[in-house]
């Protein structure tokens, strides 16, 4: 699951940035890069796992 595939993320990564030159914040904007594209990652796990349950359910 790729975090820019979103229009509307690509929308925030780009006010963040704009937002983080001015404030002179890079590094933040960095950081919250980070910290968004694992919870990306975590989301999209848990979406798998709920798929795999409720498949198992309807299975039985």
């Amino acid at each position: 699951m790729n975090f820019l595939a979103n229009g509307w993320n690509i929308f925030y990564v780009i006010i963040l940035a704009v937002v983080s030159v001015f404030t002179g914040e890079i590094i933040t904007f960095v950081m919250l890069g980070f910290i968004l594209m694992a919870l990306n990652s975590i989301h999209g796990t848990l979406k798998n796992i709920l798929e795999n349950m409720e498949k198992q359910k309807n299975g039985q």
